[in-house]
């Protein structure tokens, strides 16, 4: 399942990324920023062939529903409703 944190870019376009996201990567590995639409793409460059499509397709959505959220056009779930919502995308 996909994890969720929100963070910063500061005046010199540096991002910190949450100290949870961080675990299995290490110091100096090295990452291919995709930008697609207004969406930042994050891969390992170890893993770059592997999914690129999958990871486009999950920016464009990501894009449309944020685009919907912006219009008012969502709704309010509970949480685990959310959650299995979330499973079958």
């Amino acid at each position: 399942m996909a994890e969720l944190e929100i963070t910063t870019m500061s005046s010199k376009g540096q991002i910190v990324i949450p100290i949870e996201m961080r675990k299995g990567f290490h110091d100096g590995e090295k990452f291919v920023v995709i930008k697609a639409g207004k969406q930042l793409i994050l891969k390992s460059v170890e893993d770059f062939d592997e999914n690129i499509q999958e990871d486009l397709d999950f920016a464009r959505k990501t894009e449309e529903s944020w685009k919907s959220y912006e219009h008012g056009e969502f709704k309010s779930l509970p949480v685990d409703d959310f959650l299995k919502k979330l499973e079958q995308c």
